[in-house]
């Protein structure tokens, strides 16, 4: 399957941390950030399709079973991301908290979703 942030319009992974009780929504990106506009752009894509599969009711639809369940955006990448990517990151978890959903980034080797932290 194809997934990674490049595949802008592509849900890598919907997971459940039983942990947290949190869905989760990861996203992968397994290059090493560039500090290209393309890559920047591709990111900023693939969290707004992450956001419209959350938001506009498609993710209730295929997983009923997740409705009403506290949500995360969670950001699985090789190294941690560059400056530019930071910045859009931030303004996405500020924007994305007023609705109740969190937003992390985890650097690890991309494999698996293990979504306990």
């Amino acid at each position: 399957m194809v997934s990674g942030v490049e595949h802008t319009h592509v849900i890598d992974v919907v997971a459940e941390d039983e942990a947290t009780g949190e869905i989760v929504l990861v996203m992968k990106e397994p290059r090493p950030w560039d500090g290209t506009e393309l890559q920047l752009f591709q990111l900023q894509e693939k969290i707004n399709t992450y956001l419209s599969f959350a938001l506009d009711g498609e993710m209730w639809e295929e997983f009923p079973q997740f409705v009403e369940r506290p949500l995360r955006l969670q950001l699985d990448c090789v190294e941690p991301p560059d400056g530019t990517a930071l910045q859009l990151l931030s303004a996405v978890r500020e924007q994305i908290g007023y609705r109740g959903i969190n937003l992390i980034v985890r650097v690890a080797p991309i494999s698996g979703c293990d979504c306990a932290d």
